[in-house]
């Protein structure tokens, strides 16, 4: 990328026309699941753009031409156009990429620590290469989901820190965090609104011009940055919490013998009904740590949030019930669990999708370990590579008849079209199914010995 040209992103005439011009150099910090794709959208649009990243091996490949997001329909021939064109390339000399650049996004992950904790680490050592390297009269744009206030009382005194830059006068900041599930990243970027926020009117003006130049969607304007993300928390926690309030009641319905599928396939036939299905745990970068950010701000201005902290902690013990599930088919067969071969289908935290963050398959396969139990696993997304210290099986067809039973944690297609006929020729036969996708009234004419989450048997 060439040296930026002056273009005073507090202006917003001066901004359309360099979007207009496609003068506007851009800069995407964090090109993993959600950067790339944005990097991408930018360069689509027809202004030059850089990815950073730290991942050497990731910046590497993609400059090599190879693009690393295969379960992300739509983005490989907009990947390889914006190579060919010369719109997009990838460094990870982050200094030199915000020097050349007018308009910074962040797409930072904001993972948790070992006490649940949100943890800004990234943001923050990015914010103090803005306060060295930031060009004046420049835009940041933070699209990671952040706890409210975070930009206020934090990122920008980071970035005041080295009393070279400030607030209003040297560059200005706001946030349109992200509104995309992965796998359907292109469809979401094209559809969903957008909420758009920043630390004046005129940014969030100036930022909604950028975004509707580039990605056409409804922008929903905020008064502020810490109210978008506010909007964003609330409705990512909105299902987690739902989440939790159905793995509640499929523990309660196993009890009173009543199919919790059956009960939602009904309810969703009310118009107010939002259906959310039971599950063996709430995973992924999202709706975990989007919880704990809100428990976060709750502690730090003494409010309460009882709901959400109920809610992620039935969600957490699922796990466990997907053991005892496990438990309760072995004792039916008269058969110890330990030193018994248990198949693991699906170790994603999502289906169809390759991410491994914060999977539920890890705590099972955490749990099974500890109760002696050998594990196999087979996931179409992971075949033959190592995943938790074990090697994923290449197919399926050829592992069954090496182990004694088998859970769907990941409701991936191929497993939702699966025979289960082909379970027979595991040693026991056992069946766990964690997501609801097996016909169970099918399961007895098969010879298996089947439990299901929620699931009457």
């Amino acid at each position: 990328m060439e040296k930026s040209g002056k273009i005073d992103m507090n202006n917003i005439s001066e901004v359309r026309n360099s979007l207009e011009t496609k003068s506007l150099k851009v800069c995407v910090v964090g090109i993993g699941r959600i950067g790339l794709p944005t990097a991408l959208s930018f360069a689509k649009a027809g202004l030059k753009t850089i990815g950073v990243d730290i991942n050497e091996k990731l910046v590497d490949s993609i400059n090599a031409g190879s693009f690393p997001l295969k379960d992300e329909p739509g983005y490989e021939d907009i990947f390889k156009n914006a190579r060919k064109n010369g719109n997009f390339t990838a460094t990870t000399n982050i200094n030199e990429a915000i020097s050349k650049s007018n308009l910074i996004l962040l797409s930072l992950p904001t993972p948790m620590d070992e006490n649940n904790i949100p943890a800004y680490t990234a943001l923050e050592s990015v914010g103090k290469h803005l306060a060295q390297t930031l060009q004046s009269n420049s835009l940041i744009v933070v699209e990671s989901t952040i706890e409210p206030g975070f930009i206020e009382n934090t990122l920008i005194k980071i970035i005041e820190g080295a009393n070279r830059l400030i607030i209003g006068k040297d560059f200005t900041i706001g946030v349109c965090p992200e509104n995309a599930n992965p796998g359907e990243i292109l469809h979401d970027f094209t559809s969903l609104p957008r909420l758009v926020g920043g630390v004046d009117e005129q940014t969030t003006k100036i930022i909604s011009l950028i975004y509707d130049f580039v990605f056409s969607v409804e922008l929903v304007m905020m008064p502020n940055c810490k109210t978008a993300n506010a909007v964003k928390l609330t409705t990512n926690v909105f299902r987690d919490v739902n989440i939790a309030f159905v793995n509640e009641l499929s523990l309660m319905f196993e009890k009173l013998g009543i199919d919790t599928m059956k009960v939602l396939d009904a309810a969703k036939r009310k118009y107010n009904f939002q259906i959310h299905y039971p599950g063996a745990g709430v995973g992924g970068p999202c709706l975990p740590i989007n919880s704990y950010q809100f428990l976060n701000t709750a502690k730090r201005m003494d409010s309460e949030l009882n709901i959400v902290k109920h809610a992620r902690k039935i969600n957490e013990k699922m796990p466990d019930h997907v053991i005892d599930l496990t438990l309760d088919a072995f004792k039916e067969c008269n058969k110890p669990i330990k030193d018994c071969t248990i198949l693991i289908l699906g170790v994603s935290y999502k289906p169809d999708v390759k991410d491994l963050q914060l999977s539920p398959a890890e705590i099972i396969i955490n749990k099974l370990n500890e109760l002696g139990a050998k594990i196999k696993i087979y996931d179409p997304y992971y075949k033959t590579i190592e995943v938790f210290g074990i090697n994923v099986e290449p197919n399926i067809d050829d592992v069954l008849s090496k182990v004694d039973a088998a859970i769907i944690v990941t409701a991936h297609k191929e497993f939702q079209k699966i025979n289960l006929k082909m379970f027979a020729k595991m040693k026991t036969p056992i069946l766990i199914d964690a997501r609801g996708i097996i016909d169970f009234t099918s399961t007895n004419s098969s010879g298996l010995v089947f439990r299901g989450l929620g699931r009457i048997v």
